[in-house]
């Protein structure tokens, strides 16, 4: 087994590394003057077991395209598999055909990593969960709940916590985390006027006294979460938290959350912290290593990875 990285969250990728006791692949990913991605695997592959370690963040074209060719460079070297793990998937938000004349890319971007030559997929809470069958070859979609559950369990009084889904759409994911939990599950009813905006319309159940927790996969304007927040504290909520697996945080969204009512914003490192982030008094990232680095090795062994969250 050999873990390799693009350029999009090598920090990510050494911490797994840490976790399995093996040494990041020796691989460069450069440009040429004209941006150009090139790519040299720079240690034998022939017959190994491969995992290629990139988030398709931010600039998203680039690194999905640094992804491309990595597999593309592994397959030409003879790998016996290979598996791209993908702690944020891009283009994710593209599920469905929103309107007339649309793409769905989210299946085109399947399409290009399969054609690429992957073997696997691994990747981490998908926006939605049907895009595993967007791909024709295994797809593993691990689930970040554990690691939050577990970060909920160290820092509140769980018999005072209540857990938020900021819209209709999170209630599953908001409810695995209860369930866990053994605590209580309210919903933030929004109505979206238009795209990047959201409006508040009101809660649904009972937060005074609670302190609450917002649960969603990602976080992109803030905006969503923020005025969420200002509505559980303005329904008698004691302080809100947002839990939140890929920080996308686009734009002036830290300024938005840092000024905003939220008590704090754990985000996990599938997408890597800008310096924006990591200075930011009440934002913390949370490590995945050690469950992707897992689900890695229970892959390769041939061991179930579904059993990890049971």
């Amino acid at each position: 087994m050999k873990v390799f990285a693009g350029n999009s969250n090598r920090h990510l990728a050494e911490a797994i590394c840490n976790y399995l006791n093996l040494p990041l692949g020796k691989a460069t990913v450069r440009r040429f003057a004209d941006q150009e991605i090139f790519v040299e695997i720079q240690e034998n592959v022939r017959g190994e077991d491969v995992f290629v370690v990139q988030s398709t963040s931010f600039p998203t074209n680039d690194h999905l395209m640094e992804l491309l060719i990595m597999i593309d460079a592994m397959r030409r070297s003879s790998a016996r598999r290979i598996t791209a793990v993908i702690p944020y998937f891009g283009y994710a938000r593209q599920d469905r055909k929103p309107g007339p004349r649309t793409p769905i890319s989210a299946k085109l971007v399947a399409n290009l990593i399969t054609e690429a030559g992957a073997d696997r997929v691994l990747t981490l809470d998908l926006h939605a969960g049907q895009i595993q069958g967007f791909f024709d070859i295994p797809t593993d979609n691990l689930y970040a709940v554990p690691i939050l559950s577990r970060d909920v369990k160290e820092n509140y009084n769980l018999e005072n916590v209540m857990v938020v889904s900021p819209d209709v759409g999170g209630v599953v994911r908001a409810r695995a985390l209860a369930k866990r939990l053994d605590c209580q599950l309210a919903i933030v009813d929004k109505r979206r006027e238009r795209a990047g905006e959201s409006e508040v319309m009101n809660v649904i159940g009972d937060v005074t006294g609670k302190d609450c927790l917002l649960i969603d996969d990602i976080v992109d304007s803030g905006g969503t979460l923020c005025n969420a927040a200002e509505a559980l504290l303005k329904n008698g909520a004691t302080s809100v938290t947002a839990y939140i697996t890929h920080g996308v945080l686009s734009g002036g969204a830290v300024a938005r959350v840092t000024s905003s009512k939220l008590k704090e914003l754990v985000i996990t490192d599938s997408i890597q912290p800008t310096t924006a982030v990591q200075s930011a008094h009440n934002i913390r990232v949370i490590s995945t290593a050690s469950l992707i680095g897992e689900a890695i090795n229970r892959t390769s062994q041939e061991e179930s990875v579904s059993s990890l969250f049971d």
